[in-house]
């Protein structure tokens, strides 16, 4: 299930996030969304769980989380027209 994670510090790197979602069950990735002109984070980024059971519970425990001093918001992501379905496998 790719999930999105908002809200994000732009401190917080990429290997933090891998390690809250990490005691949830298997990640394929995460990608921290940067911006092209400065190479400093959005503040947002993508994550990839196979196992939907594992996936919606890193969303149900980490969403409203306060990580580097700011509240996370955690959601199952949205599938853009004609993006592959990961959500389906």
């Amino acid at each position: 299930m790719k999930i999105m994670i908002r809200g994000l510090s732009r401190l917080t790197t990429e290997d933090k996030v891998l390690a809250l979602l990490a005691p949830y069950g298997l990640v394929h990735y995460f990608h921290l969304v940067m911006d092209p002109n400065t190479n400093n984070s959005k503040g947002f980024g993508f994550a990839f769980m196979p196992n939907p059971a594992q996936a919606k519970a890193a969303i149900k425990s980490l969403n409203g989380m306060e990580v580097d001093g700011q509240k996370i918001r955690v959601k199952k992501a949205e599938v853009k027209p004609g993006e592959k379905n990961e959500n389906d496998q």
